[in-house]
């Protein structure tokens, strides 16, 4: 067996996928129903390298931690393929760029050379957050791709489909990997563009297109926000890589996230350029991870195949948004203000899309609003600026990439067996016809609503004790007294001077008012995150009795033949039921994950590492959560259980709050009134100022020289008689003309 050295592994992680995607496209023709091989074997491949390198950085900040007694930082140095640009003397790091970077940045600027060149460079940089990332992408992938074999087979786009899924892989693994802005902006936009044609996969099928096109637009919106922060970055610091380099004299240029810059508590700026930093970079988040405002697309996203759902909501774009903010964790955490709104952001999300799943009766819309709630979850956790709340969603983005996954493919299982229907109120007592499918669902609907011991039980735990730490501070400060050896983090820091941190008293407005304030708007935020619990259990178990519980019905569409998926479609959905049965239990009680995510250099900036709290189960907190989301099935069970999916549902009681939450709280018409009419309107004004003035004045000039033309054509009339005539008026004509000059 060959053995390959981390840098190897990290190029050949993306570098496997793009192989397949291109083998798949050249030779999708020749291979017929086999050419699912390429793109299948390629992302095999990848999941393989991915884990390896997992597997060997996890032994690297084990030992680490080991000798150290603390986890110290685990970074791979970037692997650079080659250099993309380089412009000598871009950059004037001098007060005179017009930005108040604040005293500690205008001083360390002016001790840099004169000017710095702007280089970019395809470099691929490996750390834990980006070994997590790699490993969830090409895993569920890989299982992705397994169970598009049997879902796709008939379909003439057979090829081009693993070509794009391969290709989505690529384009993810990259993003993740890359060690500067630039290129996480670049490929930020290869994930747009492969969703795009993924989701307009049946480009013939109008619904299809058009959610295409809403989903490419909305998160052009986001993508604006990220090209302006890079901007801003380049103004603020004069680089755009992630890791120190050095300049052609030698000295050192400190990364936006390099180590030397993440060493020195003053190191980021704040103020407001700071802030529009991150805001600008959460709004790029909010595009492509769907949070509010730029939520709309992603509902509308469940006309692609469901395969390509399963992948854009469980592994691939969706992850992207938190995993930014999660990589720039010290950015924020020098701007708390921005911190907040990422909470907010998240939060209300949550709440809003779990409210609009309660009405939903397209099995598949159901699971597109749980996971915009969910990674509203992810959002409020990340925004509570502490290493718990940082971990702690990257926790959940991993246990979320199993069960959703599992969700998506079940509910892609029903919709194979019957016959392409997937309104849940046409169909129902499928256990009975997909024991498989309803089996493996029903596990991944536990894990969605937060039951022990399955998967989403620990990260939402996690969740929101991360929460409830910023609301209630001192309700946490008796878990202090552990040993700081056994943190959450690892991280050998004071207790007091953590939980000091945690308050952010320091970064507020330097008053324990503005601290006071701080922890009400968190208080205010667990509690809709535990609400928001609630709703999930319910709208879940809603799906869950709707569709497997009460008399079979199969719709006509399915023919009198329904039965279950066959085994290439199954073997994922059992393979992913075991994920999220065990790895919210494994990854929380060996605080393995946690532990090996504070190894990466973000989340050992000081103002991130001072917020380490030991590692507790928090049961008051494990309880409510358990009780919100037992009273949610049960609430789900008294309505739907073994009911007739077509007959009356509870939810009527609602009153108009069910036309709120069936019409999504009006945004999309809100978003139709404000913005996509006016905009109507302007593009017919200009039509009509392009067709009548533009192009008017255009073929009037034209017409000038066609009408002499006409004029002269009329003497041409091939009559000798009428040119003897023309010939003597104008001799005549000549003869007065210079009588008249003579006569003057």
């Amino acid at each position: 067996m060959v053995d390959l050295d981390p840098k190897t592994l990290l190029v050949l992680v993306p570098a496997l996928p793009l192989a397949g995607a291109i083998l798949t496209v050249a030779l999708g023709r020749l291979l017929g129903p086999r050419a699912h091989w390429p793109a299948v074997l390629s992302i095999a491949a990848a999941a393989v390298a991915a884990v390896t390198l997992l597997v060997g950085l996890g032994r690297e900040v084990a030992s680490s931690a080991d000798h150290d007694h603390a986890a110290s930082p685990v970074e791979l140095t970037p692997v650079t393929l080659w250099q993309w640009a380089s412009i000598p003397d871009a950059y004037q790091p001098a007060a005179a760029t017009g930005l108040d970077l604040g005293d500690d940045l205008t001083a360390k600027a002016e001790g840099l050379p004169a000017a710095i060149p702007f280089t970019i460079g395809i470099d691929l940089r490996l750390d834990p957050l980006t070994a997590v990332m790699l490993a969830v992408i090409t895993c569920v992938g890989l299982l992705v791709a397994i169970y598009s074999i049997g879902y796709m087979h008939d379909d003439p786009g057979y090829p081009r489909f693993f070509a794009l899924v391969a290709a989505f892989v690529f384009s993810m693994a990259m993003l993740v990997a890359a060690s500067n802005f630039l290129l996480v902006y670049v490929f930020w936009e290869a994930v747009g563009a492969c969703s795009y044609l993924l989701i307009g996969f049946w480009f013939r099928k109008p619904s299809a297109s058009a959610a295409a096109k809403k989903a490419f637009l909305v998160n052009r919106v986001g993508d604006f926000g990220l090209a302006v922060a890079v901007f801003l970055l380049w103004m603020t610091y004069g680089t755009l890589n992630f890791h120190d380099t050095l300049l052609a004299d030698g000295s050192p240029l400190p990364g936006i996230l390099g180590m030397e810059r993440l060493a020195d508590p003053s190191g980021y700026v704040a103020g407001g350029v700071g802030t529009a930093i991150c805001l600008l970079l959460l709004l790029a988040a909010c595009g492509k991870s769907a949070q509010l405002p730029l939520h709309v697309w992603l509902p509308d996203a469940m006309e692609g195949p469901t395969p390509a759902s399963a992948l854009i909501h469980a592994a691939t774009m969706v992850t992207a948004g938190v995993y930014l903010v999660a990589r720039c964790a010290p950015l924020y955490v020098a701007c708390p203000a921005a911190l907040t709104v990422v909470s907010i952001v998240g939060a209300t999300t949550a709440l809003v899309a779990a409210l609009i799943g309660t009405v939903q009766n397209d099995l598949k819309r159901v699971l597109a609003y749980s996971t915009i709630s969910q990674l509203g979850y992810m959002f409020a956790s990340l925004g509570t600026g502490t290493l718990l709340g940082f971990t702690a969603a990257i926790f959940h983005l991993v246990t979320h990439a199993f069960f959703k996954a599992l969700l998506f493919l079940g509910a892609g299982s029903v919709m194979h067996a019957m016959g392409g229907v997937i309104d849940m109120r046409r169909f129902g007592g499928l256990r009975r016809v997909m024991p498989i499918t309803a089996a493996t669902f029903l596990v991944g609907s536990l894990a969605l609503a937060g039951i022990a011991p399955f998967a989403g039980f620990f990260s939402k735990d996690e969740i929101l004790a991360s929460l409830h730490a910023r609301g209630w501070p001192d309700a946490h400060t008796e878990h202090h007294d552990a040993d700081p050896h056994e943190g959450h983090a690892g991280l050998d820091l004071p207790a007091a001077a953590a939980f000091q941190a945690v308050s952010f008293r320091s970064e507020s407005d330097g008053s324990a008012g503005g601290a006071d304030e701080s922890a009400s708007t968190f208080r205010t935020l667990y509690w809709m995150s535990l609400f928001t619990a609630f709703l999930t259990a319910f709208y879940t178990f809603r799906a869950v009795f709707m569709t497997f519980t009460g008399p079979t019905r199969v719709p006509d569409e399915a023919g009198h033949h329904a039965h279950e998926s066959p085994p290439v479609m199954t073997w994922p959905l059992i393979v992913l039921a075991v994920a999220a049965t065990v790895s919210g239990w494994w990854l929380f009680s060996t605080h393995a994950l946690a532990d090996f995510l504070a190894a990466t250099p973000s989340l050992t900036a000081p103002a991130v590492a001072a917020t380490a709290t030991p590692h507790a189960f928090h049961l008051d907190l494990a309880l409510q959560g358990t009780f919100a989301a037992v009273a949610g099935i049960v609430l789900a069970a008294a309505g739907h259980f073994g009911r007739r999916s077509d007959g009356p549902q509870p939810e009527r009681y609602l009153g108009p709050f069910e036309t709120l939450f069936a019409h999504r709280f009006f945004i999309d018409e809100i978003y139709t009134a404000l913005i996509v009419r006016p905009l109507e309107f302007v593009a017919m004004l200009s039509a009509w100022f392009d067709r009548s003035v533009v192009d008017g004045l255009v073929d009037f000039v034209a017409r000038i020289p066609w009408g002499i033309g006409a004029v002269v054509r009329r003497l041409q009339s091939g009559l000798v008689q009428r040119y003897a005539v023309a010939g003597a008026l104008g001799t005549l004509l000549i003869v007065l003309m210079l009588a008249w000059r003579l006569r003057g």
